[in-house]
């Protein structure tokens, strides 16, 4: 496994973060695992070297972070570095367990560390960002999480350039704690952080954590038949989802999959090895976010560490891509 520096932090993290979106209960979503089935895909994670781990509180409604907290409860502490997150609506009958005011920010910290079984988390990020709750707020309140020693850094996910540019500028005024690092929407057939983030993040110095590598599947199989897969099928018949495939086939992600699909073949590897290896080309990127629902596929994405494509490799995959409207923010 090769490992690389996160951000300005100085943690060390493996340059593939293992998402546990797919962990949890398939009460939730059909496509996701449950403990039993997801502890030997957390195993082999560890047996390979990977020691960054990526869930938040809203996947499986807190399921996620349990899982994954009896799984690591078995390791040395000092190994993993985790990940989680904030935001999103825990408790519809509860107004004040979402978004990111002192009040959500405290009691979802404290339950997220109640289920991981941890007394500091290591990366603790915003989900989205909250349109309800000024920014100065927030920032106190993940600063004073930090001075406690619940959080030793913090991040931000999937956001307006200009607003994390004024986050980071609002943490510099006040003197506290900033974001250390941007997980965000990026592919080889989404490519519109590069416009503005990516040269922020680069700027500031904050670690980039890519979530949804694959194209939520779209760059791991042919184009043709992406929608008969179960999570294919769901995205299709999720509104917000479907806007995000019919943003991959725009544009050119057609023939952007078809040439993936070609350089595979070429290569006796196979498309989500050419997909990720895209990205770990990619100098701005710390790990891309692996999710997966089986040992198989973990292993293949470790593979692809090894997929060594040329300049022109890479001039050919980026070649047919036109911009898209922006989606992930939401």
């Amino acid at each position: 496994m090769e490992y690389t520096t996160l951000g300005s932090t100085g943690t060390k993290v493996s340059r593939l973060c293992l998402g546990c979106m797919s962990f949890g209960s398939s009460d939730w979503r059909d496509w996701v695992l449950g403990e039993a089935e997801s502890r030997p895909i957390i195993e082999r994670a560890i047996e390979l070297g990977i020691n960054f781990f990526d869930t938040a509180n809203m996947y499986s409604l807190g399921e996620s972070e349990r899982v994954l907290g009896n799984v690591l409860a078995e390791y040395d502490r000092d190994w993993p570095v985790v990940a989680t997150k904030v935001y999103n609506a825990m408790d519809d009958d509860n107004p004040n367990a979402r978004g990111l005011s002192r009040k959500a920010i405290e009691q979802e910290l404290s339950n997220s560390l109640d289920r991981l079984g941890m007394d500091t988390v290591d990366l603790y990020q915003i989900h989205r960002w909250d349109y309800d709750t000024p920014i100065e707020e927030t920032l106190r309140a993940l600063d004073d999480a930090v001075r406690r020693g619940q959080v030793r850094h913090l991040g931000a996910s999937s956001m307006w350039a200009y607003q994390f540019a004024d986050a980071l500028h609002t943490s510099e005024r006040l003197g506290l704690d900033r974001f250390a690092t941007m997980q965000n929407h990026y592919n080889l057939a989404y490519r519109e952080e590069e416009r503005e983030m990516l040269p922020l993040c680069d700027r500031e110095g904050v670690g980039v954590i890519t979530w949804s590598p694959l194209a939520r599947g779209f760059l791991a199989r042919p184009h043709e038949s992406f929608l008969e897969t179960t999570r294919g099928e769901f995205m299709d018949n999720h509104e917000r989802m479907s806007e995000r495939v019919a943003t991959y086939y725009a544009n050119g992600g057609d023939e952007i999959n078809e040439r993936a699909e070609e350089l595979a073949a070429e290569n006796g590897v196979t498309m989500a090895q050419i997909a990720l290896s895209w990205l770990l080309h990619q100098d701005e990127v710390d790990a891309p976010i692996i999710g997966t629902t089986s040992v198989e596929h973990l292993e293949s994405a470790v593979e692809a560490l090894e997929v060594d494509l040329s300049d022109g490799d890479l001039e050919y995959l980026e070649e047919p891509y036109s911009p898209v409207p922006v989606n992930g923010h939401e």
